[in-house]
């Protein structure tokens, strides 16, 4: 979130304190149409439009938390276009939380069962670099990573791939001994696939189609192979039904049972408070609009939804505040606390209480890849 969406937390702690309890209602005061996210061909646009822009916000906070040694990319800074500002602490420690969470729960899949096969699928990845972190992670394990993206946004990425060399050696198979060449593409591309990386121009809505267009292929997305979908404030923008349909896709059209899938979400919750109030407010300025905020509010929705799109093996969910206090490890907060000054601590906890990480598993066959990935790792409890 940039810093002109993060409403004043000094005046929201203390409204906070004597202000009345946060109920599960819409919020008083939001405009009609940010409850139910209609309106013309041209407001769509608009908004889509607006979507696109926060790729480059979650950029530009990447490359703050690697400028100040918050988080090890060495590729953030290939992608960014935006001039490098360094971001507010507070901004800085929840990308910096929200980023190791994600780690944890990708790192503990790809270590589990190591010598399978595993797919990964970024909606709306954007300028996202996990794919090159995990390749220099991982170099001998066996990943295809799928990204999925409008058009805009992944021709955008395909000018970068294609001017930094760098990034070449990356995309070759594991097995490829061959020394990195230029990659070469179609002028304006928007798609691009191999063996081990695949950026797919797609808009996702596409997929929760009424009629009965067949999906789209994926190209390289194997059916039968072990799924993990990342989700990092993509599907907060369109409606819950439509969510819905697309899941279905996934989880009964490119990957039916009995294949183990997978959803890992970060997404805003509580927006009945003072401070989700104000946040929606704010990102309604910007003309964007989080229609699934107001669906599932809190932890407790969040796993009911998950449930509901066919995750039957297991569903976990943990705002930002929980993972910060019991994922990391006291060293590592010690290390981080030493990168810049934060003395607004109450607040931090005010911004990452509003924050969440859910996950939830459809296994399959012998090996139960997600259980035994994410049997160790913490989970909220409600109230």
């Amino acid at each position: 979130m940039a810093a002109q969406e993060i409403p004043n937390l000094k005046t929201l702690l203390a409204s906070r304190r004597g202000g009345p309890p946060r109920g599960r209602g819409r919020p008083r005061g939001l405009p009609h149409t940010a409850h139910q996210g209609s309106g013309s061909t041209t407001s769509d646009a608009l908004r889509d439009n607006a979507v696109r822009g926060t790729d480059q916000d979650a950029a530009g906070s990447r490359v703050s938390c690697v400028e100040l040694g918050y988080l090890h990319d060495p590729y953030a800074r290939l992608f960014a276009t935006q001039a490098a500002t360094r971001r507010l602490p507070l901004l800085n420690r929840g990308t910096y939380v929200r980023t190791s969470a994600i780690d944890t729960l990708v790192d503990n899949f790809l270590t589990t069962a190591p010598a399978t096969p595993k797919q990964i699928v970024s909606l709306g990845a954007g300028t996202d670099t996990r794919f090159f972190r995990l390749r220099d992670k991982y170099p001998d394990t066996h990943i295809v990573y799928h990204e999925i993206d409008f058009p805009t946004n992944t021709a955008a990425k395909l000018v970068n791939l294609q001017r930094h060399p760098q990034l070449h050696s990356k995309l070759s198979s594991v097995s490829s001994k061959a020394p990195p060449n230029p990659l070469s593409l179609p002028p304006a591309a928007t798609t691009y696939h191999s063996p081990t990386y695949n950026i797919h121009s797609l808009d996702l809505r596409s997929l929760a189609s009424d009629d009965d267009t067949p999906a789209p292929m994926l190209p390289n997305l194997d059916p039968s192979t072990p799924t993990l979908l990342l989700s990092e404030m993509c599907l907060i923008y369109l409606q819950a039904p439509v969510v819905s349909k697309i899941l279905a896709t996934f989880l009964q059209t490119y990957m039916p049972a009995p294949t183990p899938v997978a959803l890992v979400l970060y997404e805003p919750i509580l927006p009945n408070d003072a401070f989700g109030r104000t946040m929606i407010s704010n990102l309604l300025t910007r003309n964007i609009h989080l229609p699934t905020l107001l669906t599932y509010p809190e932890l407790g929705d969040q796993r009911q939804r998950l449930r509901s799109y066919g995750f039957s093996d297991g569903v976990r969910a943990a705002d930002t505040r929980f993972i910060w206090r019991d994922w990391v490890s006291e060293a590592e907060k010690e290390r981080v606390a030493g990168l810049e000054m934060l003395d607004e601590h109450e607040e931090l906890d005010l911004l990452l209480m509003h924050y969440c990480v859910a996950w939830g598993w459809r296994d399959g066959g012998e090996e139960h890849v997600f259980e035994r990935a994410w049997k160790g790792v913490g989970e909220q409890e409600d109230g």
